[in-house]
């Protein structure tokens, strides 16, 4: 048996690549000759093989495919279309176009192509159909005019990783120094909720007599420079501009200060497919406050505090009660490391990945 894992793009720190390349090392330690291929990768140490390679190396009868799907690609239909063997489609969501349409038309399409592709992806018959969470599933369930074999499998992460790294220490003494951290990581892009962040955040220095700091930890976008002045603009308008601190890109040390370094991590965002930075702010014992949008309920649980209402000041007031609460905050950490330790450590997934593939291995 050859095992192909099949990604557009292959990026070491994204989400999806991370998943993609778990998995890869999983199939490798199974003994399984696993390729990765793709248009392009970045980052990544480990070689990868162009696309259209895919049905030479594992189009026979015996072989294993995996496609991760995240955004429109009519030529990984095609591919999966000549595969004779087992495929699986891993389905990491993808967001919906309005959140686009005001800030970048290059986006709106992209996403609007993709999600037109779900009915077609959903219809190949494939043997097997995963989603990173239910929210993910029932979209493939929805567009699908036959039963799908499927399941759930959150994607692979390195938050093992994350914990056991080294934090910036001169970050972390640049963060201790009195004030309250609130904390968001995740790409710059209109469906995360920043203008709603601003405005919980704006809520909290109005109402509550002590100083605050935002952390803004997540990779700024060229193409979606309106979004991102959009937010500066809320930012000066509010008179928040000194109590603001922007981490573009971080390094995974820095990232780890600004986690253990937060009072709260505090998510606005109005679509998420899984949101790995909540099962982070888990392992990392960050107190969470969240909007219950999309798939963030099914990710959080028990672990945070979460409201479907975008009142800013229903947010700014449940980051005081953590503050001041110990008892709460203790109990809420607790969930959230047992959560974390019980259904999304690599360990508990591997398990999970290697049940759903035993029938072909």
């Amino acid at each position: 048996m050859k095992v192909a894992i099949l990604i557009p793009v292959l990026t070491s720190k994204d989400a999806v690549g991370a998943d993609a390349l778990a998995m890869a090392a999983i199939l490798d330690e199974s003994g399984l000759d696993t390729r990765i291929f793709c248009n392009s990768s970045t980052g990544v140490r480990r070689k990868t093989w162009p696309a259209e390679e895919l049905n030479a190396f594992a189009g026979g009868p015996n072989d294993l495919v995996i496609y991760h799907f995240s955004t429109g690609w009519p030529a990984a239909v095609e591919l999966l279309k000549r595969c004779r063997g087992y495929r699986v489609i891993k389905y990491h969501n993808i967001t919906p176009s309005r959140f686009f349409e005001p800030y970048s038309a290059e986006y709106h399409g992209g996403c609007e192509k993709g999600r037109r592709e779900l009915a077609t992806v959903a219809n190949l018959g494939c043997e097997l159909y995963l989603g990173d969470s239910a929210y993910n599933l029932a979209e493939l369930v929805e567009v699908c005019k036959t039963k799908l074999h499927s399941g759930i499998l959150p994607p692979f992460h390195r938050v093992e990783e994350l914990v056991a790294a080294e934090a910036d220490t001169s970050l972390v003494d640049a963060l201790t120094d009195g004030a309250k951290n609130f904390l968001m990581v995740g790409r710059v892009a209109p469906n995360k909720g920043h203008l709603n962040l601003i405005d919980a955040f704006s809520a909290y220095v109005r109402g509550y007599a002590e100083p605050a700091r935002l952390l803004l930890v997540g990779k700024i976008d060229a193409r979606l420079q309106t979004y991102t002045d959009s937010i500066r603009q809320r930012i000066d308008a509010l008179g928040l501009a000194d109590q603001v601190l922007w981490i573009d890109a971080a390094s995974e040390a820095q990232l780890k200060a600004a986690y253990i370094s937060s009072h709260v991590f505090m998510l606005m965002s109005e679509h998420e497919g899984f949101c790995v930075p909540l099962i982070e702010s888990m392992a990392l014992a960050t107190p969470i406050v969240a909007h219950a949008s999309s798939a963030v309920p099914e990710t959080l649980g028990d672990a945070g505090i979460a409201w479907d209402e975008q009142d800013p000041w229903l947010y700014a007031a449940s980051a005081a009660r953590l503050f001041g609460d110990d008892q709460m905050r203790a109990d809420l950490l607790e969930c959230g490391r047992r959560r974390y330790q019980e259904n999304f450590a690599n360990e508990v997934l591997r398990k999970r990945f290697l049940g759903y593939l035993e029938p072909v291995l």
